[in-house]
């Protein structure tokens, strides 16, 4: 039986983007600065990472579908923050954007790691931008790097 495995390491010349919204800066900035750490940590250069700002969450799939058009990347980390209010809007922000992410992952054969945070409240979403619960910017860039390499590894 032939076992397949990612390691954290990424190709020579593999270039990944970030695509994060602008709304609410202060947790999406954070998520941000991990996963640009994140990747320097494990040797992907400053330059082989594309950073594109987005007005909100809702619409990072559909930039991340033209980057993967494109070519040239090897991994998306999508990066945001929607905080639930009082409407359905939550709903259909977080949820439509995951649907998103998956389908141009799957249309375009391409690791597309969702770091768009679907939480309750600002405290919640503070703990998972660098807080108690970690950073999920950075979590999701390594997701990225482990994800390109398995899928070369792959026949």
């Amino acid at each position: 039986m032939t076992h397949y495995e990612g390691d954290l390491r990424p190709a020579e010349g593999a270039r990944f983007a970030i695509i994060a919204s602008r709304w609410n800066p202060r947790i999406t900035d954070a998520l941000v600065a991990g996963a640009r750490k994140a990747f320097a940590e494990h040797g992907v250069a400053e330059d082989a990472v594309d950073v594109i700002r987005v007005p909100g969450a809702w619409e990072i799939p559909a930039v991340a579908a033209r980057v993967a058009a494109a070519g040239g990347h090897a991994a998306l980390v999508a990066l945001g923050c929607v905080i639930r209010g009082d409407t359905r809007h939550f709903e259909q922000v977080a949820d439509n954007c995951a649907e998103g992410l998956m389908q141009v992952s799957l249309e375009f054969g391409l690791p597309v790691a969702n770091g768009v945070l679907a939480v309750d409240d600002v405290v919640d979403a503070e703990r998972r931008a660098g807080g108690s619960h970690g950073n999920k910017g950075e979590e999701c860039a390594l997701v990225a790097i482990e994800m390109s390499d398995l899928v070369e590894k792959l026949p």
